[in-house]
């Protein structure tokens, strides 16, 4: 099985752990003292080195000042901010209501010229209609006891959608056959969705294939993941994003993909699945 989708975060932490130790040994200082110096509990120092506690902006600057090294310090703040932003709960990045999140990601999206996104649970938000994507913002904000501002949400996630005609990106998208047929909203808004797929499958820019309920499986169902070319993917959990940009694992993301791509069908196969469904939906 793979890695957790946190371990790079967890690895970032360790990383900026041992070089705190590192930069401590250097000064010929034991933890203890480092503690005693900056006022904490003797306890506070081993467990900054072991990665058991993150340090705050202040530790950092507290540290790098007893150990003689003071201008190590911006470095290694950057790095921990890097390392914090990582592993993002859904509640912190939601807790001003939805509409927010979803402009932020106007600038990864201008900027990415090949997107592979592939989600198990639900469409794809670059393909989803006003009707769907209102019924699956709306269950998130009441899960998650958000602020509501869904039509806002909404528009702005329709808005971000306009790279799908316009600027040089290209899009490989997989969907779980099982996402034709979770409902969200009513049969007419899902109707309506799954026709949108069909007009969408034909924009020269993009690429969308089923993984069919028949397919023999040599990759199991994964969580949704987006990999922007090949800097960053984005794995989405029920409580945070993940942002992955450790090297190795963005490879891990992108076999993956391209073994559920082996899996899915596409063109008039995948049009009929989803006929299938629209017929299902009585």
């Amino acid at each position: 099985m793979a890695q957790s989708p946190s371990s790079s975060v967890q690895a970032a932490r360790e990383a900026l752990a041992e070089r705190l130790k590192n930069i401590r040994l250097d000064s010929g200082l034991k933890a203890r003292d480092v503690a005693d110096r900056a006022g904490w509990y003797p306890s506070k120092a081993s467990r900054l080195e072991n990665a058991t506690t993150p340090p705050s902006d202040a530790d950092i600057r507290a540290w790098c000042t007893i150990c003689g090294v003071p201008n190590e310090a911006p470095d290694l703040i950057a790095a921990s901010r890097s390392a914090q932003n990582a592993y993002v709960e859904w509640k912190r990045l939601q807790r001003t209501g939805l509409r927010r999140l979803q402009e932020s990601y106007v600038p990864l999206y201008e900027r990415t010229r090949t997107f592979r996104v592939y989600c198990s649970n639900v469409v794809p938000g670059l393909l989803q209609t006003q009707g769907y994507a209102t019924a699956l913002l709306s269950a998130i904000t009441h899960f998650r006891q958000a602020p509501n501002d869904v039509a806002e949400a909404v528009a702005a996630r329709m808005d971000r959608a306009r790279v799908l005609r316009h600027g040089d990106h290209r899009f490989a998208i997989l969907v779980e056959e099982a996402v034709l047929r979770h409902r969200l909203g009513n049969a007419e808004v899902m109707a309506g969705q799954l026709g949108h797929l069909l007009s969408v499958m034909s924009l020269p820019a993009v690429s969308l294939g089923v993984v069919p309920f028949t397919a023999s499986r040599e990759m199991w169902p994964l969580e949704t993941f987006s990999i922007y070319d090949t800097e960053q993917a984005q794995v989405e959990t029920l409580t945070a994003a993940v942002n992955v940009t450790a090297p190795s694992e963005i490879a891990q993301y992108v076999k993956a993909f391209e073994m559920l791509s082996e899996m899915a069908v596409y063109g008039a196969t995948a049009r009929a699945l989803i006929t299938e469904a629209i017929g299902a939906l009585g």
